[in-house]
Order: C-alpha cells, then structure tokens, then sequence
C-alpha cells in the first residue's frame, strides 16, 4: 500500500503543477475564465490526504514497534 500512495503522490504533484500552469495561462488572458481557477483543488486535496498519510507512517511505525 505504501508504494501505491508514493506512486499516486507522485503522479498527482505532476498533475497539480500542469493544471496550475494551465490556470495562470487561462487568467492571464484578456477575458480570463475565473472557473479553471478551481481545477487545482482537486489535485491538491489528493496531495493533502496522501501527504499525511506518508507523513504520519513513521509515528505509526514507531509506536507499533513500541507496542511489540
């Protein structure tokens, strides 16, 4: 599982940096279009849970060890 979720991490920063270009492109131009502003939530929420989900790993992994 963890390679899945570095893999999807990975992946999905590439996808936010492109729809991030894309949306300072779009309101660059002279009648910008306010609504691609919005495209990259989605990828930075995909960033946030799988960010914490690797950030929080070693706290876990210790108190397991912990524990046994």
């Amino acid at each position: 599982m963890n390679k899945w979720v570095r893999r999807v991490h990975r992946w999905v920063s590439m996808a936010f940096t492109v729809t991030v270009l894309a949306t300072v492109v779009a309101l660059a131009q002279a009648e910008p279009l306010v609504w691609v502003s919005y495209l990259p939530l989605l990828p930075l929420a995909v960033l946030f849970f799988t960010g914490l989900y690797m950030f929080a790993l070693p706290h876990v992994a210790k108190r397991r060890a912990r524990r046994a």
